[in-house]
């Protein structure tokens, strides 16, 4: 005898399989995100790298065919809140028996939604820590490079191994030659670092940055709000002229009061500016020829400090702001240092006539509005207290008494309303 419960259990159970191959499942703890250089080889690989500036291990991304990429951290603010889903990529939709036996093709979701994209750093940087000499050491004298890598015995493993990188090693040497002096004893060359060098190294680097166009939030902070200058005020007086009529207007003012000549000539004085009023004069073009010199400077030098305090140690850091303030800089800075001390005088000016301004004109009158305010509300407080003081004890209890839903005294002696007439 045929029954129609198996049809309907098989039935139950298909859809039981297709909605648990739609559900999300939420992704593992920790879970990051990376988003890797497309052309890395089979042997690019994660590492634990010093950081350039505060020498601390830190996730790098390493290729011995492309280099050394570090990791940008892109997220939302934090006051916006966001996710990310992961979805299959395979172009068949797969089926109920594949959905149940390959969970990897199920979606998943992150509650944090971050994620840290690989972009390239110069592995000069890593070499300036091991190639400057320490204050201890004395003065630097030329040594192969795999002495001095040798010389340092609590150096990373994963950073060891970056530096003897077969693959790698060609374009290791091209950036230590970049800043170091170089001499050949044999077949071998010997490599001692230079500060002038880095030097030049960083602000060709910081040249180029400001050939391509610093970052929009870059550019409005550092740049166009540090060359700004403020809106200064300019007295006008009137300047009274005296001239005499000519026939032309002379024969005009003949013709009638409402004539269009005589209107213009009356309507004239009334757009000139009162004595002693100030109008704010217009800003400076900041896209003058004259100020490309001083703009492109300060692209320069703001490009320096960001490589300076991200990617150099602090005391290497500070000699090189030496190097670069001295006569022997490759880079001059006066006429930037020069503006920007104009711009500070001409912002305290500013600062110190608005200050004026305030305390001759707003402040007395905000101070009179005050003290006329203060006087109204004791003045009122007083009432209140002799008014309460005045009550008496049979008064007070009556207000106490809760009249919710009780008809007013004043209803029972209004006036009865008119009686209609039969």
């Amino acid at each position: 005898m045929k029954t129609r419960s198996a049809p309907a259990s098989k039935a139950k159970v298909s859809d039981e399989s297709e909605q648990k191959s739609k559900t999300l499942v939420a992704a593992e703890k920790p879970s990051k995100t990376f988003i890797l250089p497309s052309g890395a080889s089979d042997n690019a690989r994660l590492l634990l790298l010093p950081q350039p500036q505060s020498g601390e291990l830190g996730r790098y991304f390493f290729c011995p065919d492309r280099g050394i990429y570090e990791f940008t951290v892109v997220a939302p603010p934090a006051h916006s809140a966001r996710s990310i889903l992961f979805t299959h990529t395979s172009g068949e939709a797969p089926s109920e028996g594949e959905a149940s036996t390959k969970p990897s093709l199920q979606g998943s979701i992150t509650k944090k939604a971050e994620l840290l994209v690989a972009t390239p750093i110069d592995v000069m940087f890593f070499m300036v820590s091991l190639l400057a000499p320490s204050s201890k050491a004395g003065p630097a004298l030329f040594q192969p490079l795999d002495d001095i890598i040798d010389s340092h015995d609590d150096m990373p493993k994963h950073m060891r191994q970056v530096l003897y990188d077969e693959k790698f090693r060609s374009s290791l040497l091209l950036r230590v030659e970049a800043i170091c002096d170089v001499v050949e004893a044999g077949d071998e060359k010997m490599f001692r670092f230079s500060e002038m060098k880095l030097v030049k190294e960083l602000v060709a680097k910081a040249e180029r940055m400001a050939d391509r166009g610093l970052p929009a939030s870059l550019e409005e902070r550092f740049i166009r709000q540090a060359l700004t200058t403020p809106l200064m005020a300019v007295k006008r007086q009137d300047v009274v002229t005296t001239q005499e009529p000519s026939e032309t207007e002379s024969g005009a003012k003949s013709e009638g009061p409402d004539s269009p000549s005589t209107v213009a000539t009356a309507a004239t004085p009334s757009i000139s500016t009162p004595a002693g009023e100030s109008t704010p004069a217009p800003q400076p073009d900041t896209e003058d020829p004259s100020l490309k010199h001083v703009t492109r400077l300060l692209q320069i030098s703001t490009a320096l400090s960001f490589m300076k305090e991200s990617y150099l140690p602090a005391a290497t850091a500070l000699r090189l702001e030496e190097i670069i303030a001295s006569a022997e800089s490759p880079l001059d800075l006066n006429p930037l240092k020069d503006r920007l001390k104009e711009i500070a005088e001409l912002r305290a000016q500013a600062l110190a006539s608005r200050d004026m301004s305030n305390f001759t004109k707003k402040r007395s009158l905000d101070d009179e509005e005050e003290d006329t305010r203060a006087e109204k509300k004791r003045r009122k407080d007083e009432e209140e207290k002799k008014a309460k003081a005045a009550e008496s004890q049979g008064v007070k209890n009556l207000k106490k008494v809760n009249t919710s839903g009780m008809a007013k005294m004043s209803s029972f002696f209004a006036k009865a309303p008119p009686k209609k007439k039969a």
